[in-house]
C-alpha cells in the first residue's frame, strides 16, 4: 500500500498544518518548562519559575500558533482570488 499524494494532497496538507501547529504549541510550553525548572534549581526555589515559565509557554506558543493560521489563511485567500481570476472554481 502506497500513499498516493496526488489523490489525497488536500488531506495530506491538512494533516501537515494540524501537526505544525500541535508540536509548536508543545514545543513552546516544553522548551519554557524547562527553563522554569533549571532557573528553580538554580535559585533553590520550589515550582514559582516552572509555573510562570509554563505561562509563558501558553501564551507564547500560542501567539505563534495564531500567527501561522493566520498565515495559512492569507494564502488560501490568495489563491482563491487568483483561481478566480483565471476563471477556476
Amino acid at each position: 500500500m502506497v500513499f498516493n499524494y496526488k489523490k489525497n494532497r488536500v488531506w495530506a496538507e491538512s494533516f501537515h498544518i494540524i501537526m505544525q501547529i500541535g508540536l509548536t504549541m508543545a514545543g513552546c510550553i516544553v522548551f519554557c518548562f524547562f527553563i522554569g525548572r533549571w532557573i528553580d534549581g538554580w535559585l533553590e526555589l520550589k515550582g514559582f519559575f516552572t509555573v510562570i515559565f509554563i505561562i509563558l509557554g501558553v501564551a507564547g506558543g500560542a501567539n505563534v500558533v495564531y500567527r501561522q493560521i493566520m498565515e495559512v489563511t492569507e494564502e488560501d485567500k490568495k489563491k482563491a482570488g487568483n483561481d478566480a481570476k483565471n476563471g477556476r472554481d
